[in-house]
């Protein structure tokens, strides 16, 4: 008997969050979190869970715009190494979006691991934000090349990360705000003071603030004052901006 060929796996983007506009004039990719090394394919389910919240938050937010949030769904949970498989999901989604909607602007907002690889895909020609909250980074290691920063000049950065976070370290995302920064004045960074990974402590100031970010960075909407202070603020000021209670973007 002829053995079969085992399928090819193949990276997908998951149904939009809401109706789909009739004119798509901007696209979110979410990025779930993944593992260093794995070559076991996600769950759809538990992915799209991690990003829910945020995907129907920002769905909502710009329907109006004619904005499509999809989730992106790896070939593999890992990153493993030089391979940067999560990064390679993620262009290979940007270039679908080019495919499907043609010439708008993507957002590329990750989590955790998908935090790493919005940043590392960043600089894929149709996306011109990226938001990374919680991001994972690999330490630092004087024999091996720092993780790259270049590909994000043009693009609008957020990064977000909790003061406690015990999974992600959060000094590993400001040291490289802090070097993206000498190279594109569009990057700043906030904290969460005393939240973990999961930002969970003040879940709506984070969803609003990413809201804040990417109606503006997509759409060209007035961002609030904090978010204004924290790209114009010099280092490490807008490196180390806090989040603050209350915060929401009808606060301008």
């Amino acid at each position: 008997m002829a053995h079969q060929a085992t399928p090819v796996r193949r990276a997908r983007l998951g149904r939009t969050f809401g109706p789909e506009p009739t004119a798509v004039s901007g696209v979110v990719l979410l990025l779930p979190g993944g593992d260093e090394v794995s070559g076991r394919r996600p769950s759809p389910l538990l992915a799209t869970a991690s990003v829910r919240a945020l995907g129907r938050r920002l769905a909502r937010a710009g329907r109006g715009e004619g904005l499509v949030t999809h989730v992106v769904h790896y070939r593999c949970r890992g990153w493993n190494g030089s391979e940067a498989n999560l990064a390679r999901d993620a262009a290979w989604a940007a270039d679908e979006v080019v495919r499907r909607y043609g010439d708008v602007p993507v957002c590329l907002a990750g989590i955790g691991m998908g935090g790493r690889a919005g940043l590392c895909a960043g600089g894929h020609e149709a996306v011109n934000s990226v938001l990374a909250l919680a991001p994972w980074l690999p330490e630092e290691d004087v024999a091996a090349p720092p993780e790259p920063v270049k590909q994000l000049v043009g693009r609008q950065v957020l990064i977000v990360h909790g003061t406690n976070d015990g999974r992600t370290d959060p000094e590993l995302s400001f040291r490289l705000a802090a070097r993206a920064k000498k190279a594109n004045r569009d990057v700043c960074r906030f904290e969460v003071h005393a939240d973990g990974h999961g930002l969970s402590q003040y879940r709506d100031e984070v969803l609003a603030l990413a809201e804040d970010f990417v109606m503006g960075a997509l759409f060209g909407r007035a961002v609030s004052r904090p978010v204004r202070d924290a790209f114009a603020a010099p280092p490490p000021l807008g490196l180390r901006m806090p989040l603050a209670a209350g915060f929401s973007p009808s606060r301008r």
